[in-house]
């Protein structure tokens, strides 16, 4: 069964219609193009914090586990725990959003 006549739905509800109206008019505005994004210095260096704590984890785990020879299961298990503690905090940030937990 199909969902209707006519061309489908772009936007959840009317709200959501006005706000990328409103964005696509201040980009008009400010001279921006669909391929460019306006983030917040505060913002994008939060980001890169959150980056760099996951990539230091990343490293420290492949070098724990190219040392544990061979490595075991409870090994693999606190790699895994390490890689999730360390990625969570970019699970919960959305850029636009303020700060998150």
């Amino acid at each position: 069964m199909t969902g209707g006549r006519g061309r489908p739905r772009e936007f959840c509800r009317r709200s959501c219609r006005q706000r990328d109206y409103e964005a696509r008019r201040r980009a008009e505005d400010l001279g921006i193009g669909d391929a460019q994004l306006i983030v917040a210095r505060a913002e994008l260096d939060d980001l890169y914090d959150r980056l760099y704590v996951l990539e230091a984890a990343i490293e420290d785990v492949e070098r724990d586990l190219a040392a544990a020879d061979p490595p075991g299961e409870q090994d693999y298990r606190e790699a895994l725990e390490w890689i999730l503690e360390a990625a969570r905090p970019l699970v919960s940030r959305r850029l636009g959003e303020g700060e998150a937990g």
